[in-house]
C-alpha cells in the first residue's frame, strides 16, 4: 500500500498509544537496540549531528520517549536547551532513570508552548503515533520561530522491490516474535509494522511537511530506506 493511497491521514487512538507504550516501557529500548541489531544508535547519532549544524539554543524534542534522542541532542549541542515531550507518563519515567528531566506530559497535537518558542522541533519514531498527521506538523510550525528547523526520523519502506518485500516480511513476521520473547507483548509490535505501512514516507512525507507550515523539505533514507530523515524549514 502506498502512502499516498486513499488514507494516509488515518488517526491513531491516542489511548491506545498511550496505554501500549505504558505496557512496553520497561523494556522498549532493549527491544528497539534488539530489533535494529544496534543500528538506532547510529540513526539518532545523524539525527543529532544535522541538528547541531544549525545551531539551534532551544530544542523541542516531541515524543520523547525514553529520552535516547534528547540525550543525544544534549550531548551533540552541550549550549543548547532541550526540552522533551511526551504523553506517557511510563515513559518519561525511563528518561528520568537516565538523568534526563526536562520534560513536559504533553499531546503532540496540542502542544502547550507559544508561538516561535524553539529554533527545532525534533520527533523521532513519534509522528507516526499521533491522532493527526497534519495537525502535529501545523503545531510543530507554529512553535518554531520563523526560519527554525524541524527533523523527523521514522520508519519508512525501501523502494527497492526484493528489499521492500523481505522487509514487509520481517515487519509481520520476524519482528513481532523476536519482541514478544523480549517485551512480553506481541501486540504492540504488530501494531508497529501495520502503522509503518500506512505511514506516509518519502516523497508523501516532504508533501506533508510543505503543505502545513514547512519548505525545503527534504529526506533522507538510511540503511536502505528502512529508515528516513525528513528535514524543513519554517516558513
Amino acid at each position: 500500500m502506498s502512502a499516498t493511497d486513499a488514507t494516509p491521514y488515518r488517526q491513531q487512538d491516542p489511548q491506545f498509544i498511550r496505554r501500549t507504550f505504558a505496557t512496553i516501557a520497561r523494556r522498549y529500548d532493549l527491544a528497539n537496540h534488539a530489533l535494529s541489531f544496534g543500528i538506532d544508535y547510529l540513526w539518532r547519532a545523524r539525527a543529532a549531528s544535522i541538528v547541531k549544524s544549525w545551531a539551534p539554543r532551544r530544542i523541542l524534542d516531541l515524543a520523547t520517549g525514553s529520552g535516547d534522542l534528547a540525550l543525544a541532542l544534549s550531548r551533540a549541542c552541550p549550549d543548547a536547551e532541550v526540552t522533551g515531550a511526551d504523553f506517557c507518563q511510563p515513559m518519561m519515567l525511563e528518561a528520568q532513570k537516565k538523568g534526563f528531566h526536562r520534560l513536559v506530559n504533553a499531546d503532540g497535537t496540542r502542544l502547550p508552548f507559544r508561538d516561535g518558542a524553539f529554533d527545532a522541533v525534533t520527533v523521532a519514531f513519534g509522528l507516526r503515533n499521533m491522532a493527526s498527521w497534519p495537525d502535529a506538523i501545523s503545531g510543530m510550525a507554529r512553535v518554531l520561530r520563523p526560519g527554525g528547523h524541524v527533523l523527523v526520523l521514522d520508519f519508512s519502506l525501501p523502494s527497492f522491490g526484493p528489499l521492500r518485500a523481505g522487509y514487509r516480511f520481517y515487519l509481520h513476521n520476524i519482528l513481532p516474535t523476536v519482541a514478544a520473547a523480549v517485551t512480553g507483548d506481541r501486540g504492540s509490535y504488530e501494531y508497529l509494522g501495520e502503522s509503518i505501512e500506512r505511514f506516509p514516507s518519502g516523497k508523501a512525507m516532504t508533501q506533508l511537511l510543505d503543505a502545513h507550515g514547512f519548505t525545503l523539505a527534504e529526506a533522507e533514507p538510511l540503511t536502505t530506506g528502512i529508515v528516513s530523515i525528513y528535514t524543513a524549514t519554517r516558513r
